[in-house]
């Protein structure tokens, strides 16, 4: 391991790298060697979705020289599939150096013969997903690390479709970025190509296509006073949600000024991701103060949106991935209907990881629900599979993201902010609060509980350790957990579904993926999936009950939280 740092700071303090960079590793040789090994004791890795990593120099970091090999071989790619002047689109977060490093993305791709359009100042990665559609273009790239620490950056790859890219273009994409050995192997500048910088042009029928997935206007006209709080956690939501909200007709929106400002230190937060109660604590204040009916906050790139509410008793409530994905689902399924929108053909689509009330209540409307794996870009396949023959009107997945109609691709946290502040008027309206409808999904459906767990092992040793974890649970899976027998084991490397009683073997048709799942007895499902953009592993957690009644709620919500609780003393994860 030393051999290879030592090989590559030398590559690095001897060849064509700005003095700045050289610099930088000569401060880490002398005051900091364990940040040294760090950054240069592997080549940050391109995965199927990109780049995500901590910026600084290095091989293993997020930086000039990585971004451009990166992106070269994106270009060289896209060239092999596309006849003419390719065509890319690009948009950048409010991260440190998100701006910087779309310039030199841009010019790369410029230089290597494409006309680019890069949007002037931040944007959501959704917008990037239509952008790519709205103007034919065969690729993009957003500069975004999602709800990361303030530390990190990331590059994210898209195909023509407005989705992030798959099979078999990402492995292609992939196999031609571990060709750029060398920064020489870099169009940095030069070139046929140009630089189109773009911002209403895109803006304008992103923001009609939004006012076009309303379904209940009436709905908002009565409820136009309606008190929305909401924040952007100093990130692009706030180019997007505000105006949408405005033009759909809602006039009380309550802006958390201090998060308003972009800044990619995140200086309010502790980490800019709206499923940590503490990011959205500024918002929550505000929301009790001015007894609002609802708060909204999105992660920096805008993909991702967290919703509070008050619950039956009054109290103030941060629902969970999988609770606002049964909300939206619900709402746009009957809200559809009632209005006589729906269609025959439409189909709704989650991720295998996500609630299974979504299936029970798509069922009870006769409507498919494809479950794939976690990942939006899986859903975005999904949606291009079934064009011309099936009609897409909703999908999420439980960390957040959400997407509404197909005109993205990708999770759309403005879309999803504007149906959830819709559907909190339509209930207002029928004299009932989001959380009351809640529960009537869960009377009428069952109750559902889901928890997620994650443990995080960084360093050099971490992804050994998360792999252990994981060989140690396929060898050797549990006979028992809680009390409760293991009757299936799903395996989506292998592609193999054992019942663990009569060993019998089916094949799961989807994609290879690192991914274990255990069925118990019970109804408990749990799952197992390293996280691919960050140093964890993460246990997901679903348990589930009848009510016959909404009243019987608190007395089943104890019960399941108890059931979870030993669930995960039992598996020794706390």
């Amino acid at each position: 391991m030393d051999q290879i740092i030592n090989q590559n700071v030398a590559a690095w303090l001897e060849g064509p790298f700005d003095d700045a960079t050289k610099q930088e590793i000569k401060r880490l040789q002398a005051e900091d060697t364990q940040e040294l090994k760090e950054s240069f004791y592997k080549s940050l890795d391109f995965g199927t979705g990109g780049l995500r990593g901590i910026m600084g120099v290095g091989t293993n970091r997020m930086n000039k020289y990585t971004v451009g090999m990166a992106t070269q071989g994106l270009a060289n790619y896209v060239k092999q599939e596309v006849e003419g002047t390719p065509k890319a689109a690009i948009a950048y977060d409010c991260r440190n150096n998100s701006a910087y490093f779309a310039e030199v993305a841009a010019n790369v791709l410029a230089a290597t013969g494409f006309t680019v359009y890069l949007f002037d100042a931040l944007r959501p990665t959704p917008e990037l997903s239509f952008a790519i559609r709205e103007l034919g273009c065969h690729t993009g790239i957003v500069i975004t690390a999602s709800h990361n620490p303030r530390e990190y950056n990331g590059f994210k790859a898209y195909w023509s479709d407005g989705g992030q890219v798959v099979a078999p273009h990402d492995t292609n994409i992939v196999n031609e970025v571990r060709k750029i050995e060398s920064i020489d192997d870099v169009n940095w500048e030069g070139g046929e190509g140009s630089v189109i910088k773009i911002n209403k042009e895109v803006d304008e029928p992103y923001l009609k296509m939004l006012e076009g997935l309303c379904i209940s206007p009436e709905a908002i006209k009565d409820q136009k006073d309606l008190k929305i709080v909401f924040t952007s956690i100093h990130g692009t939501g706030i180019t997007m949600v505000p105006p949408i909200l405005e033009r759909l007709g809602f006039e009380n929106v309550h802006i958390i000024e201090e998060q308003k400002v972009t800044d990619g230190n995140f200086p309010t937060v502790v980490y800019p991701n709206p499923e940590e109660a503490e990011a959205l604590s500024m918002a929550l204040a505000k929301a009790k103060e001015i007894d609002a009916d609802i708060l909204l906050g999105t992660d920096p790139d805008a993909d991702r949106v967290g919703i509070a509410i008050k619950n039956h008793k009054g109290e103030w409530t941060l629902l969970n991935g999988n609770q606002t994905a049964a909300l939206l689902f619900n709402y746009v399924i009957s809200a559809r209907k009632k209005a006589g929108l729906n269609k025959e053909n439409d189909f709704v689509c989650k991720t295998i990881v996500t609630t299974d009330l979504i299936d029970r209540f798509a069922a009870a409307h006769n409507m498919p629900c494809y479950n794939v794996l976690t990942g939006f870009k899986f859903i975005a396949e999904v949606i291009k599979e079934k064009e011309g023959k099936e009609n897409f009107i909703v999908g999420g997945e439980e960390s957040y993201g959400y997407l509404i109609g197909d005109a993205v691709r990708d999770k759309d946290a403005i879309a999803a902010s504007a149906m959830i502040c819709e559907m909190a008027a339509f209930y207002k309206n029928e004299g009932k609060s989001m959380f009351d409808q809640l529960i009537d999904i869960y009377a009428e459906h069952g109750y559902f509980k889901e928890k997620l767990i994650s443990i995080t092992k960084k360093g050099m040793s971490g992804a050994d350790e998360i792999a252990q974890m994981m060989k140690d649970l396929r060898s050797n899976p549990p006979a028992t957990i809680n009390g409760s027998k293991v009757l299936e084991m799903r395996d989506y490397q292998s592609s193999i579904s054992t019942d663990l009683q009569t060993k019998e073997e089916t094949v799961i048709d989807l994609p290879k993926s690192n991914v274990l799942q255990f069925l118990l007895e019970d109804g408990t499902k749990i799952s197992a999936r390293p996280s691919g953009t960050e140093p964890k592993i993460k246990f997901y957690f679903s348990v589930n009950t009848s009510l016959s009644s909404a009243d019987e709620y608190d007395a089943a919500d104890e019960v399941l939280e108890t059931k979870v609780a030993k669930i995960i003393e039992d598996m020794k994860l706390n």
